[in-house]
Formats: structure tokens, sequence, C-alpha cells
């Protein structure tokens, strides 16, 4: 979609799902969840949205740098007729005088990513015990070790807020496999292919351009230098999330080696001049990102992953899920599964659509009324719920530190093996060994 459309479209239906009505959840017998939100551009915004519709949350306390993004989501507030949170603003270090100064139950980042793990650190510094964070936890291994140290330290729950988790087809799937359908799983795909070009690259208005950092809009600002100095798997956890939770990574099963290879980078300049010509300053930018990652991981459990990243070039979205198993296999490019015995043909696809209804995980049976005008198609509600059912019971957030963590490091690591001449590295084990006995917990009934 072209990127002013999409923002427009996002700011209306943000608008209209902050006015819609309320979502009725029973608040704790000791009041209602307190949330300051840190960060309110266009995530944010969909995060504020969500709450706001609560009748268990306050939003007690907002913080953000910049002016603009502050009164889109100061009129999302008023829109919605509750109180106007405390906003905390100023300096590139206002969110730790919001940390210190109000009294929070629970914190949402969305932030640039280099700012994640600084203030996942500084919630848990200021007694926070429940902390919400956007992908990704961290820029280095050591950001990774570091948050999990910390949450131990501390008793407190770290979850990324990794949506795609909580897509339908994706539990209708999660469903299927803890029903065996599949058999026992051997071999699943997964990625972020997503032409980003026009979010890496635009005007200050977000409009068509060839502009990033200061002349940028919105991601461009921050997120296209990372493409500018990094060469790896930059956003992996849309792809291996879901597939964590089908062959219960930390627990029972484990990452063990990473590899990955990385293509020369073209997309990026192309699109420069394009849409900029070739005398374009941004022109003579070097990419270091190549303009398509793949990674391949192998499991304790004799499991193989293939995770691909493709940003740079034209193509339509597409997550590219493959769960394949002793029995059959689902494939989401092509709406297609397949079991052995049970398809209406020999070896012939049967339209998903058929299979996933028939398991439509007990969740979206349950919420998907509330889950309505959401956003990503209603994913963005389950799991913001999930982080404030959990805040409520005082339980533990089903995507906790341990599993962010692991998610997340596949980006430092894929630099790591990249840098080292496409070199297998082995993954680090944050749970210490205890992914020997943790039991699975995501989504085991329509809970939370």
């Amino acid at each position: 979609m072209e990127r002013r459309k999409f923002i427009q479209n996002t700011a209306m239906s943000t608008a209209a799902f902050a006015m819609a009505s309320k979502t009725s959840f029973a608040a704790p017998a000791d009041g209602k969840v307190k949330i300051g939100l840190i960060g309110t551009g266009l995530r944010g915004e969909s995060h504020l949205s969500l709450l706001l519709r609560r009748d268990d949350v306050d939003v007690v306390a907002m913080c953000d740098i910049d002016a603009k993004m502050l009164d889109r989501a100061k009129n999302i507030v008023n829109k919605s007729k509750k109180k106007m949170p405390e906003i905390f603003t100023g300096n590139v270090y206002a969110w730790k005088d919001m940390l210190s100064k109000t009294q929070l139950d629970g914190v949402i980042i969305a932030t640039p990513w280099e700012w994640h793990n600084p203030m996942m650190l500084g919630a848990m510094d200021a007694g926070i015990k429940y902390i919400g964070c956007e992908v990704v936890m961290g820029i280095t291994l050591e950001d990774h070790w570091n948050l999990v140290r910390a949450a131990e330290k501390h008793n407190a729950h770290v979850m990324m807020l990794e949506n795609v988790c909580y897509r339908r087809d994706v539990m209708a799937v999660l469903n299927m496999v803890r029903q065996n359908m599949f058999g026992e799983l051997i071999h699943l795909q997964g990625g972020y292919q997503h032409d980003l070009r026009s979010v890496k690259l635009n005007n200050p208005d977000g409009g068509v351009g060839a502009e990033f950092g200061e002349k940028g809009f919105s991601e461009a600002k921050w997120r296209t230098n990372h493409s500018v100095f990094r060469n790896g798997d930059m956003y992996p956890t849309h792809g291996i999330g879901p597939i964590a939770n089908y062959i219960n990574i930390n627990h029972g099963n484990r990452f063990l080696s990473l590899c990955s290879y990385a293509t020369k980078t073209r997309g990026l300049h192309n699109y420069i001049v394009k849409v900029g010509g070739e005398n374009h300053p941004n022109a003579k930018v070097r990419f270091k990102l190549g303009d398509i990652v793949t990674t391949m991981i192998h499991c304790n459990n004799g499991e193989t992953i293939l995770l691909q990243h493709d940003t740079n070039l034209p193509r339509p979205y597409s997550l590219g899920f493959r769960v394949q198993g002793t029995e059959g296999l689902w494939m989401d490019v092509n709406h297609s599964i397949y079991i052995q015995g049970k398809s209406k043909e020999e070896d012939v696809w049967d339209d998903a659509k058929e299979w996933l209804d028939k398991y439509d995980h007990p969740l979206w049976v349950k919420y998907s009324n509330d889950a309505q005008g959401a956003g990503h198609g209603g994913m963005d509600f389950f799991v913001v719920n999930a982080f404030i059912e959990s805040i409520k019971r005082k339980e533990p957030t089903p995507i906790d530190v341990y599993d962010s963590a692991a998610w997340s490091a596949i980006t430092p690591l894929s630099e790591q093996s990249i840098e080292l001449g496409q070199q297998t590295v082995e993954f680090p084990d944050f749970t210490g060994g205890q992914w020997m006995y943790r039991q699975p917990v995501f989504a085991l009934n329509n809970d939370y």
C-alpha cells in the first residue's frame, strides 16, 4: 500500500477503534491496572487505543519527544472521553522521569529499537514488575543476557509483544499441531517478507521520497540506519515466535545452532534512484544489509528451521510459514494444507480455510468480537489482552523473558554468522538448562 494512504488508514482506523464501545473486563480487586506508555508513534497509537477501550485499565502516563505524535495521542485520549494521562516529554530521557514519578503496574514500550533494552532495564530498576515491549529486545547479544539477568534479579515479567503469535491462522495451526494433525514436526519455515522501501525511505510528511534520518518520516528516522550499518536478520520474531510455540522452544526443546547468509544489496539504492534521481545525496549511501538474509537453525529435538528476511525488494507481503511433519503440512503462501489419509485427494492440496475454520483456536472463538477493529486483523487485541490479564492475575506472561530473548537474539547471532563468513554459531541457552523442565504455557486454553 502506498505509504501516505497507509498512514491515513492507520490514523482513521485507530481513531475509530478508540471511539468504539469499550471492551468489558473485570477490574482486579485492588483497582484498575495502571499503565504507562513510552512511545506514541504508530505502534504506540495502536496500543493506546486498545488500552483506552478497556474498563480494567487506566493509562496514567505517556512519554514521547515527538510533539506531533504526542498531539495525535492526546487526540485519541480526548475522543475516548477518558482522563488525560500525565505527559512526559522535552528530552530523550523523559521516560526516566515517567518511571520514577508515577505509580505503574506495567509499562508498554513502543520506541526505536535501540531504546528498547535501556528502557526495559530502567523500568525494572524503577521497580516495575511487568514490561511489555515491541520487537526487538536488544541490539547486541550482551543486551539480551543483561535483560534476562535483570528480570531474574528483579523477579520481573518481560513480554515481547509479538502479535503474529496470535494471528488467527497461526493459532489454528497451533491447535492442529497440539492435536497431532501433522504428526511429529520435522521442518518449519517463516520470515519477514515485506516491501518496506517506502517505510525506510520517504519524505518528512510520509509521502513518496528518498529521505531517511532527520529528513525521514516515522520509522525512516531511525530504522533505515540499521540497514546502512548492519547485515543480518533484522526482524526474525514474526516468523520465529509462532514456530517456537509449535515446537516448544524453551519448554522442552531449544535452539542449538544458527547459520546465516546474506545476498548482495541493491534494493534500497535502486529505490532512491527511482524516486529521487541518480543525483540525490542518498544515492551515494552504501547500505550494508543484504536484500535477502537466509538463516538456518538446528534444534535440540531434531527439527530444522528456515527463516528469511526480505524487506528491500518489490514483493507482496508474506511471512512464508511452512509447518511440516510426518503426517502432512501447512503452507500459508498458497493457503494450503495436506494431511496424509485425511485430505480430499491423495497428493493434492486442500484449501486451508476449511481446516483452519474447523480448528479455530478457542481464544479466537471466545474473543473474536472483542478483537474486531484492532490492528493487524485483530491480533493486536490478543497480545495486549494477554499482557494486561497477566498483570491482573499476578501471573507470568505467556511470552516470557526467556522466549523474548531467544527469539530476538537471532538478529545479533545472524550478524555474527555473516561476519564470520557464514559460519555456524552456537545458540546461547538463556534458561540455564531449565528448558528441559519448563512446560508449555502459551495459549493452552481460551483464558488469555
